[in-house]
């Protein structure tokens, strides 16, 4: 009885399998107007491509270089030695700018004057040109006793910010600083 049964079920399997077979096969192949689509493609394709030999660029000097610009070879070397001269990198990291300050800024609190001074200088390592570093380290120069220090970055930080929110500050500093130094001067 299992015989003619599973006859049948496998007839209809391989039926269903050759249907599926077919409609793939139609599906794969294209038309004739997706056939014609493809060759205009692909030709447009062609156009734009070109051989490498044909798109090279002549980075050969002109005939006459020589005689127009006799100098050229020189001019060249000379910027390769320069170049040379270059040996090191400067360090750039405004993150560690950032908290070298921070913890100057906690020795400053603290009135450990010297340790804030060289987290100062540190961070003006990693960023020359920081503001808040020239300023607090000259605010540090000037607890130290050292006001000709303290002048240089109080002017340093003019220099870069000179309407900036410690500019008033930094003046006063400034004029306080000279009037010292006439002071200073006077009595000797």
């Amino acid at each position: 009885m299992h015989g003619p049964r599973l006859i049948l079920r496998s007839a209809q399997i391989l039926c269903v399998l050759c249907l599926s077979a077919s409609i793939l096969a139609q599906q794969d192949e294209p038309s004739a107007s997706q056939k014609s689509e493809q060759k205009d493609r692909s030709s447009s394709r062609e156009a734009e491509l070109s051989s490498s030999k044909d798109t090279r660029i002549d980075l050969s000097p002109p005939a006459d270089d020589a005689k127009k610009h006799p100098e050229s070879g020189a001019a060249v070397m000379d910027a390769r030695d320069a170049a040379g001269d270059v040996q090191e990198f400067q360090a750039w990291d405004p993150h560690k700018a950032a908290k070298d300050i921070e913890i100057g800024d906690f020795y400053y609190k603290r009135k450990n004057y010297r340790a804030a001074l060289e987290r100062y200088k540190e961070a003006l390592v990693y960023k020359p040109n920081d503001a808040i570093a020239n300023f607090r380290l000259a605010e540090c120069q000037e607890k130290t006793g050292k006001p000709a220090e303290a002048a240089t970055y109080y002017e340093a930080y003019l220099k870069i910010l000179p309407h900036g929110p410690l500019a008033p500050d930094a003046q006063r500093a400034l004029e306080r600083l000279k009037a010292s130094d006439v002071k200073e001067g006077a009595s000797k």
